[in-house]
C-alpha cells in the first residue's frame, strides 16, 4: 500500500474523504478528512431512481476539489466507492463516465453487503468493542453488520435511508407509512437467523449528529465523539420528539445544527424504529465507517482484514510519528509491568490498568517533544485526542492522567473533578500515579537499569544494579499511596 492513500466514499447525502498516511507496517494516522453535502440522490427517488442534472455537477465539482486535496498531499493512491444512489440509479454510467473521462478517476459502485461489512470492519478494528451490530444510517439505504467476538458474522443492506424516507413519506406527512415500510424491510434482519446483540455501534452522519446533540445535552466533559456510548432508554423519547419537530426553529431548540435540519427528522426516525425493534440496550458512536473499512481492507489484507493480536494502532502510530526510542519505550514498558505486578498484592487493579500503565509509560515523552517545560499537562491534553482509535473514553483518560500526575506528588480530588464521572476511584489513580512516577525515577538518567522489586508486608524493596545519587534521591521524593514504605536495597 502506498504510503498516502486517499479514500472517497460518495454516499447519497454527502461525499466524504479521508487521506490517511501510513507510518509503519500497520499503524496510520489522518491527515485530512473532507466532506460535501451534495445529496447526489436528491430527486432521485420521485424521479424513478434517476439521478438529476444539478445534484450530479454538484458531486462533480466537489470530487475535482478533492481530487486537489489528495494531490497537494502526495497522495499516491486514491480509492473511490460508491453505494446505494450510484447502485440504483438506471443513469449511474453517465456520471462514472464523465468522471473518469475527465478526472481521471476511477469509482467503484459496491453492493449493500461489501458497504455493509466495510462498516464492520472498521468497526471491529478500531473500537474497543467485540461483540456488537453496526447501524449504518445512510441517505438511501442502512447497513448492519452482525460482530460477534471479533469476528463479522453477516452482513446486509436495507432500502431504508433519510432521503428515501423523506421523499417518499415525510414529504406528504405520512409517517405512518414510514414506520411500515420501514418494518417490513427489517423483517430481512430477523430472516438472517442470527443472535442480534444488545449493542449497536452507530456509523453515519445522521447517527453521529444525533450523539453530539445527545454529548451536549448530558454536559458529557469530554469533546470526543468516536466511542462515546449512552443508554438507549434514556433517549428513546429525545429521538421522537426530534422526529415530530414541527419547524427549523424546534429543532434548533434541540441542539440540531442547520446542515442537519433537511434529514434529521427522517434520521431520527429509523433509528428510533430500528433500535425499538431490535431491542438495543446500548448505543456506541463510531468516528469510522466505509472510508476507514475500505483502507483497512487493503492495508490487512493479509490478515483476514485484522490487526494482530494486542496492536493498538494508535499507539503505534504515536510512537512512529513522535520517533520515540524504541529501546527507551521497550524498557518503561516492561518496567512498568513489574512494577504493577509487584505490587499488585496491595493495589488489587483490575489487569487492565496494567496494560493502560504500560501505554502511558510509552507515551509520556510526547509531552517533552511538544514542549520541555510543562511537558505533562502537553502530554495530557494530547493524549485525550490522540488516542483516538481502539481506546474506550475512560481508558484514554486514565492513560491521560497517569501521565500528567507522573511526578512527586499524587493527586487530589480536586485535581481530577474535571473528567470524574469517566475516572476510576481517586484510591486507583493515586496508585496509578505512584507506579509511572517510580517507573521515570528508576530510569532518570535514562540508562536502563536492571531493577527487581520485591514486596515485604507494605515495604516495597528495589535491588538496583546500577544505583546513583540523582535516581536514589528523586525515589526518595516520590509520595506514595496508603501507607507503602519503599526502600532501596
Amino acid at each position: 500500500m502506498s504510503k498516502v492513500t486517499t479514500i472517497i466514499d460518495i454516499g447519497s447525502n454527502s461525499m466524504r474523504m479521508v487521506v490517511l498516511q501510513k507510518s509503519s507496517r500497520f499503524a496510520f494516522n489522518l491527515i485530512n478528512e473532507t466532506k460535501s453535502r451534495v445529496k447526489i440522490s436528491e430527486g432521485c427517488y420521485e424521479n424513478n431512481g434517476n439521478l438529476q442534472e444539478i445534484p450530479m455537477q454538484r458531486a462533480y465539482e466537489s470530487l475535482k476539489s478533492f481530487l486537489n486535496i489528495s494531490n497537494a498531499l502526495k497522495s499516491r493512491k486514491i480509492i473511490c466507492v460508491a453505494t446505494s444512489a450510484l447502485r440504483d440509479a438506471p443513469n449511474s454510467n453517465i456520471f462514472i463516465s464523465k468522471v473518469r473521462k475527465d478526472l481521471g478517476l476511477n469509482i467503484k459502485v459496491i453492493d449493500g453487503e461489501k458497504e455493509a461489512y466495510y462498516g464492520g470492519v472498521a468497526a471491529s478494528n478500531l473500537l474497543h468493542d467485540d461483540t456488537f451490530v453496526t447501524v449504518d444510517i445512510g441517505g438511501g439505504s442502512t447497513e448492519f453488520s452482525f460482530v460477534k467476538n471479533g469476528k463479522i458474522e453477516k452482513s446486509i443492506s436495507l432500502n431504508i435511508g433519510t432521503v428515501r424516507i423523506k421523499e417518499l413519506y415525510f414529504n406528504k406527512n405520512n409517517t405512518e407509512g414510514a414506520k411500515n415500510y420501514i418494518l417490513d424491510n427489517l423483517k430481512k434482519i430477523f430472516e438472517l437467523d442470527i443472535e442480534i446483540p444488545k449493542k449497536v455501534v452507530g456509523i453515519g452522519g445522521s447517527i453521529r449528529a444525533l450523539s453530539k446533540i445527545v454529548m451536549a445535552k448530558k454536559e458529557y466533559p469530554l469533546d470526543i465523539l468516536h466511542g462515546f456510548a449512552y443508554d438507549v432508554k434514556d433517549e428513546l423519547s429525545f429521538f421522537d420528539r426530534i422526529s415530530r419537530a414541527k419547524d427549523n426553529d424546534d429543532l434548533k431548540s434541540f441542539g440540531v445544527k442547520k446542515d442537519r435540519f433537511d434529514t434529521i427528522k427522517e434520521g431520527s426516525f429509523i433509528f428510533k424504529t430500528i433500535l425499538e425493534e431490535l431491542k438495543i440496550n446500548e448505543v456506541v458512536t463510531s468516528g469510522v465507517g466505509v472510508r476507514e473499512g475500505v483502507y483497512l481492507t487493503d492495508l490487512l489484507r493479509n490478515s483476514n482484514h485484522k490487526f494482530p493480536e494486542n496492536f493498538n494502532v494508535s499507539v503505534r502510530s504515536l510512537l512512529d510519528r513522535f520517533q520515540i526510542d524504541e529501546k527507551q519505550s521497550a524498557y518503561l514498558g516492561n518496567n512498568a509491568k513489574k512494577i504493577f505486578d509487584a505490587l499488585k498484592p496491595l493495589h488489587n487493579l483490575d489487569n487492565k490498568y496494567r496494560g493502560l500503565l504500560v501505554i502511558a509509560s510509552k507515551l509520556h515523552s510526547i509531552g517533552s517533544t511538544l514542549n520541555f517545560y510543562k511537558s505533562n499537562d502537553n502530554a495530557f491534553d494530547f493524549i485525550l485526542n490522540g488516542l483516538n482509535y481502539d481506546f474506550l473514553h475512560t481508558s484514554r483518560v486514565v492513560v491521560a492522567y497517569t501521565i500528567k500526575f507522573s511526578k512527586k506528588s499524587l493527586p487530589t480530588r480536586s485535581d481530577i473533578l474535571e473528567y470524574e464521572e469517566l475516572l476510576p476511584s481517586l484510591k486507583i489513580m493515586q496508585w496509578m500515579s505512584f507506579m509511572i512516577s517510580l517507573n521515570f525515577a528508576v530510569n532518570q538518567d535514562f540508562s536502563r537499569p536492571k531493577v527487581e522489586y520485591f514486596l515485604n508486608d507494605e515495604t516495597l524493596e528495589i535491588n538496583l544494579s546500577n544505583k546513583s545519587f540523582l535516581i536514589e534521591s528523586n525515589i526518595d521524593k516520590l509520595e506514595t499511596p496508603e501507607d507503602l514504605t519503599v526502600k532501596i536495597l
